[in-house]
C-alpha cells in the first residue's frame, strides 16, 4: 500500500479512538516512512528535521493566548458581557421577534470580534453565554441555533479575515504551505479564493436559524446565579489600556505582518497600564499556553508528520495513481480531496493543524488534473476547514457547548456536533467543489 495513504489513514483511525493527536501523528510518521522503506532512524531524524516548520506557528498561539488572558484580566470581556447582558434584558419584556434578533446578532458579534478585534477565541463563551440562558429559556430560544451562530462565528471570520487568528491560518499556515509546495499565490488571493466557500457557510447559518431551530424549544428554568462571575466594578485605567492594546497590537500586526510582534507590543501597554507586573509575565505566558498550547504541539507534530510524507517519495505515487483511478472527471477528484480533508479534520480537530499535511499531498494533485492556481487553494483551504464545525474534539464545537451546556440541558453531540457538521460541512463542500472549478 502507499505509504501516504497508509499513514494517513492510520492518523485518522487512531484519532478517532481518541488517542491523542500528537501521538497519532508520531506513530503514524513513522510507521509511514517504514512501509516506504526508509530505515527507522532515517524516519525518526526526517520527523525532527520538519517539527521546525511547525514552530513560529506554536509561538504565535502562545502569544496570542498570553494576550487574551491580558484581556481577561483587564475586566473589559467582563464589561462587554455585561453591557450585552444589559441590552438583552432591557428588550426581555418586548417581542421575541425582537429579542430574539438581538441575542443572535450580539453573540454573533462577540464570536466574530473574538477571533481578530479581541483575539479571546472561546475564552468569552464561558463569561458570556451562561448569563444569558436565562432570557433563552424564557423566551424557549433553541440553543442548537445558538451552537450554530457561535461556531460560524468562530469558523468562517479566521476563514475569510487575515487579522488575530485568520493571520494565523490564511497567511502564516495556508499561504506559506501553498507556497512551499510550489504553488505560486499571493497573500492577497487568499480571502478572495475562500470567500465562495464562507459564503456556503453563510447560508447554512441562515438555514439553521430560520428553518431548522425556528420553532420554539422548551427548557428548565434554573437558578443560573451561580455561574455569573461578572465583575461589579471596573478599573478605567485598565479598560482605557485594554482599548489601547488592543488597537496597537491590530496595527503592529498588519504593518510587521507578525501576530507575535503585535502580541509583545500590545503586552508592553498591559504592563504600563498596570494590568499586571512585570513580575506576573511568567504566569500571563504560562496560562496562555496553557490554552493554546495543546494546538500549539499539534501544529509541530503536524509538520514533521508532513515533512516525512514527503521524504517517503510516495506523494508522486498517490497522484500517479489517484490520477489514472479519477481519469478527467475533475468534478469528482474537487468532492473525493474535499471529503478526505473533512475526514482528516475531524480525526485531528484542527483546521490549523490540517493543513501542513494535505498541503504537501494536494497541492501537486490538483496541479496534476488541471486545477487552476486559485482552485487549488481552495481545495487546500475548503478541505483543511472542513470538520472544524462539526469535530467531536474541535474547540469550535466544545467552546459552545461549555456555554450552552452550564444547565445539563445541552448535549455536546446531538445539540452542538450534529447541527454544525449538517448545516456547514455539507454546504462547504459544495461551495468548495463550485469554487475549485470556477476560479
Amino acid at each position: 500500500m502507499n505509504a501516504v495513504v497508509l499513514a494517513v489513514l492510520l492518523m485518522l483511525i487512531l484519532s478517532l479512538c481518541r488517542i491523542n493527536v500528537v501521538f497519532a501523528l508520531i506513530i503514524s510518521a513513522i510507521v509511514g516512512g517504514l512501509v516506504s522503506g526508509m530505515p527507522l532512524l532515517d524516519t525518526i531524524n526526517m520527523f525532527k528535521s520538519g517539527l521546525g516548520g511547525g514552530a513560529p506557528i506554536a509561538l504565535d498561539y502562545a502569544m496570542l493566548g498570553a494576550f487574551a488572558v491580558a484581556i481577561s484580566r483587564s475586566g473589559i470581556t467582563d464589561l462587554l458581557a455585561a453591557k450585552i447582558i444589559s441590552a438583552v434584558g432591557g428588550q426581555a419584556h418586548g417581542s421575541i421577534i425582537m429579542v430574539k434578533a438581538l441575542l443572535f446578532s450580539v453573540i454573533l458579534l462577540a464570536a466574530i470580534s473574538s477571533q481578530n478585534v479581541v483575539p479571546v477565541h472561546i475564552a468569552f463563551i464561558p463569561i458570556l453565554i451562561p448569563a444569558l440562558l436565562g432570557v433563552i429559556n424564557q423566551f424557549k430560544l433553541d440553543r442548537r441555533a445558538i451552537a450554530c451562530t457561535l461556531t460560524f462565528g468562530l469558523t468562517a471570520t479566521y476563514m475569510l479575515l487575515p487579522f488575530g487568528f485568520g493571520q494565523v491560518f490564511l497567511i502564516e499556515l495556508l499561504l506559506k504551505n501553498l507556497t512551499n509546495n510550489g504553488l505560486d499565490i499571493s497573500a492577497e488571493q487568499i480571502p478572495f479564493v475562500m470567500a465562495i466557500p464562507v459564503s456556503g457557510m453563510f447560508i447554512g447559518l441562515l438555514v439553521a436559524l430560520f428553518i431548522t431551530y425556528r420553532k420554539p424549544r422548551q427548557y428548565q428554568m434554573q437558578d443560573l446565579d451561580f455561574i455569573s462571575n461578572a465583575q461589579t466594578s471596573f478599573n478605567p485605567r485598565y479598560i482605557f489600556a485594554a482599548i489601547v492594546a488592543m488597537i496597537a497590537a491590530l496595527v503592529i500586526q498588519r504593518y510587521s505582518n507578525s501576530i507575535i510582534a503585535g502580541s509583545i507590543v500590545g503586552l508592553i501597554i498591559f504592563a504600563i497600564g498596570g494590568v499586571f507586573k512585570p513580575s506576573q509575565s511568567q504566569d500571563i505566558f504560562t496560562s496562555g499556553v496553557k490554552m493554546m498550547g495543546t494546538i500549539g504541539f499539534i501544529m509541530i507534530s503536524a509538520a514533521g508528520f508532513a515533512q516525512v510524507m514527503k521524504a517517503t517519495g510516495d506523494i508522486d505515487s498517490l497522484v500517479t495513481g489517484f490520477s489514472t483511478l479519477i481519469g478527467d472527471n475533475k468534478l469528482l477528484a474537487a468532492i473525493l480531496m474535499l471529503l478526505i480533508g473533512l475526514l482528516i479534520t475531524m480525526g485531528i480537530g484542527s483546521s490549523f493543524s490540517t493543513i501542513p499535511i494535505i498541503a504537501a499531498i494536494y497541492v501537486p494533485l490538483c496541479l496534476s488534473f488541471g486545477f487552476s492556481i486559485l482552485g487549488t487553494a481552495a481545495i487546500v483551504g475548503t478541505a483543511a476547514a472542513l470538520g472544524d464545525a462539526g469535530s467531536p474534539a474541535s474547540d469550535s464545537t466544545l467552546g459552545p457547548t461549555s456555554g450552552l451546556n452550564v444547565d445539563g440541558q445541552h448535549d455536546h453531540i446531538w445539540d452542538t456536533v450534529v447541527p454544525t457538521f449538517l448545516h456547514y460541512n455539507i454546504p462547504l463542500i459544495i461551495c468548495g467543489t463550485a469554487a475549485a472549478l470556477m476560479l
